[in-house]
């Protein structure tokens, strides 16, 4: 199976022809028009960007147990429209993806879903309670090879216990992929303590809850000489934090959201629990913090915390309302609004966010790779001139809770290759195509 995309612009740059060969890229340039036989594919991508496949880092996709909510399936789906060509898959399901067990049955549902690379992440301590270590060694020798542990929805407060897993992972260059929430200092807490707050008479998550954990947990990460990855990124504060921890030669790297890099706790105000999410959305100076951490490095990667819920755990009242948003198909859009547009980003950039970096911190070898000869052909073609309105009830996803419904964003995914296959043409193939 061969495929020639035609004067597509790797990386916004000079166009060139793309050839692949069998899932490969085997020549780029004018070499790949004459390399390419009578039965080759020919797709006009004249004026379009072409990136790395997209890599999340941070994927909820609620199977084992909510199926209700999302399956590996529409999640897999989901992902492929938005340019993703691989995910990681968050260990909050029903059971808890804690053991070999669980761990390789995300796994293979992900392969015979195929429209992305599946990986699960294990959760660093039994049922997520913080009390006593999952089976870390087993699921990484699982069939599953699991490299990116979490106990993400619950911070790994206890610092004895986190201590332990930043050892323990060690052994096989695993990573600990930390939910920075003192738990104590965010009892019943509803959104962002400040101002907004203060004004709608909601329980506040004070910014300090996040950073103390993150200032915590890079000491120890120091002394044991392991690896942290800090989930969802949030204050300005926190910024400084992993700053600070990076100047100093600790191995920590971090993730901010889309949702993080656009809107503020204003959303709050008429009460609609679309914009409930934990951590909570923060004031416009945290944005532009997290935009020029983002832009400098300090931020490694985007990611989506992509958390589809029921319709009867979103549509009810504030206080009750589960936290999450719909991220898989809106990321790339998010970050072409507010870091391409804005001049904060290149497309190398965006390749290196939501890409690169992405597959190398989760210790991915076919992902993430340059589009270069002899490469695996994971790809996605993007329109940067095209504009789309998000309606929740039109996106892949079993539910809608997207905070991003009637907005017009830029950028649109034309195709994505996944060893050279379009998974967008298969996801939106009629029914039983994308099986």
């Amino acid at each position: 199976m061969s495929v020639l995309i035609r004067g597509a612009a790797p990386y916004g740059e000079a166009p060139a022809d793309v050839l692949i060969v069998d899932g490969v890229i085997t020549a780029v340039g004018t070499e790949a028009e004459v390399a390419a036989s009578d039965h080759t594919e020919i797709v006009d991508a004249a004026g379009l960007v072409l990136l790395p496949g997209l890599v999340d880092l941070h994927t909820h996709l609620r199977e084992p147990g909510r199926e209700d909510a999302e399956t590996v399936e529409t999640g897999s789906t989901a992902a492929a429209l938005g340019g993703y060509t691989a995910v990681f898959a968050m260990p909050n399901t029903d059971p808890t993806a804690d053991t070999a067990g669980v761990v390789e049955q995300v796994f293979r549902l992900g392969q015979e879903v195929g429209l992305v690379d599946v990986h699960p992440i294990g959760a660093v301590t039994v049922g997520r309670q913080g009390q006593r270590l999952a089976e870390l060694g087993a699921m990484a020798s699982s069939a599953a090879q699991v490299r990116v542990f979490s106990d993400d929805g619950d911070c790994v407060s206890d610092p004895l216990l986190m201590r332990r897993a930043l050892e323990y992972v060690k052994a096989f260059d695993g990573v600990i992929a930390q939910h920075a929430q003192e738990p104590r200092l965010t009892e019943g807490a509803q959104m962002h303590e400040g101002v907004v707050s203060a004004r709608l008479g909601m329980t506040g998550w004070p910014a300090v809850a996040e950073e103390a954990i993150i200032a915590r947990d890079c000491l120890l990460t120091d002394h044991v000489g392991s690896r942290l990855h800090v989930c969802h990124l949030s204050t300005a504060g926190s910024v400084e934090v992993v700053a600070a921890a990076k100047r100093r030669g600790t191995a920590v790297t971090a993730e901010v959201t889309p949702h993080h890099l656009i809107l503020t706790d204003e959303r709050a105000v008429g009460y609609d629990p679309v914009f409930k999410v934990n951590p909570p959305l923060r004031t416009e100076t945290d944005i532009q913090a997290l935009r020029a951490a983002l832009a400098d490095g300090t931020i490694d990667i985007v990611a989506t915390d992509h958390a589809p819920h029921a319709s009867q755990d979103k549509e009810t009242e504030w206080d009750h309302a589960k936290p999450g948003m719909l991220g898989l198909q809106t990321a790339l859009s998010v970050v072409v609004a507010t870091m391409v547009r804005t001049g904060l980003l290149d497309w190398r950039g965006v390749a290196r966010v939501l890409s690169e970096k992405p597959a190398e911190i989760g210790g991915l070898v076919d992902q993430g790779r340059p589009i270069a000869v002899g490469e695996p052909a994971n790809l996605v073609l993007i329109d940067p001139s095209a504009t789309w309105t998000v309606r929740g009830a039109e996106l892949a996803s079993l539910s809608d809770n997207t905070p991003f419904e009637g907005m017009e964003l830029p950028g649109r995914v034309v195709a994505t290759y996944l060893r050279g296959v379009d998974t967008v043409a298969l996801a939106t193939a009629p029914a039983g195509g994308a099986a």
